[in-house]
């Protein structure tokens, strides 16, 4: 079976097929998916998704590229965060890619919902664009490894990747790796040690190969772990078996209706 760690099925072009995209992951034997916040006044919607699907889970979080928001503090993250199907805080994270200027108030976001994964003990879901050295500079100085987490989407280098893992992250491979530019990120793939990595799809963003170009859905998950498989010339099965695994240690959701 296939978890997607990472998906926004709240998201208008997704929620309104959320009936045929739940039977679409059935039938890819994709058995749960994270639904990932990206901003507070939207929060209730995302929480209301997990509350209602025993196989969905949901984080809580401001997304880093989220300009026109009211900053979030520590202490409002973690109260919403206290809720049994929120497993994670996040997305968060910085991104030096579609902002410019004085990004300090991105910085002192990220602060923030580390120290709110610190006070409620839940793992963070990373964002990081052209900001890899301030990321993992941050990560260090609030204490990110006492929680964990995941770097989401992964894009950026095997040194980055390893002193991420050395803080007690976890990788997310998303469609990307499909792509026949994805050099670099496929030799990420083929080196990383299974015991540490996650498939994602970002859904409804960066649809894998044979589907790129089209709006991304849980069920296409199978394809991001077929190609991993591919690349380290391994059993599927190995793939999807780490990667449930990997889910379920580093998010510690209930493990209820998981299929034996």
């Amino acid at each position: 079976m296939f978890i997607d760690s990472h998906c926004h099925l709240d998201f208008p072009d997704l929620a309104k097929d959320l009936d045929q995209l739940l039977l679409n992951m059935q039938q890819n034997h994709v058995t749960h998916a994270l639904c990932v916040s990206v901003d507070l006044p939207n929060f209730p919607r995302v929480r209301a998704l997990a509350e209602a699907h025993e196989n969905l889970f949901a984080s809580v979080g401001v997304h880093p590229d989220y300009e026109d928001q009211i900053e979030p503090v520590a202490e409002q993250i973690a109260e919403l965060a206290n809720h049994p199907k929120v497993i994670a805080i996040g997305e968060t994270g910085l991104d030096y890619f579609r902002l410019q200027g004085d990004l300090e108030w991105q910085r002192e976001r990220f602060r923030q919902h580390i120290r709110a994964a610190r006070k409620v003990d839940k793992p963070l879901i990373i964002h990081t664009r052209s900001a890899a050295a301030d990321t993992l500079r941050i990560m260090q100085e609030e204490g990110a490894d006492q929680v964990g987490g995941v770097m989401h989407c992964f894009t950026e280098s095997w040194e980055v990747a390893q002193q991420a893992i050395a803080m007690n992250f976890y990788i997310s491979f998303s469609g990307i790796v499909t792509f026949k530019n994805a050099v670099a990120l496929k030799e990420v793939a083929k080196n990383i040690q299974l015991d540490r990595m996650l498939i994602e799809t970002d859904s409804p963003y960066l649809a894998p190969v044979p589907f790129r170009g089209k709006q991304n859905q849980p069920a296409f998950v199978r394809h991001v772990a077929e190609e991993i498989a591919r690349l380290r010339n391994a059993d599927l099965e190995d793939i999807a078996t780490a990667t449930t695994d990997n889910f379920f240690n580093l998010f510690k959701p209930p493990k209820h209706g998981i299929p034996a």
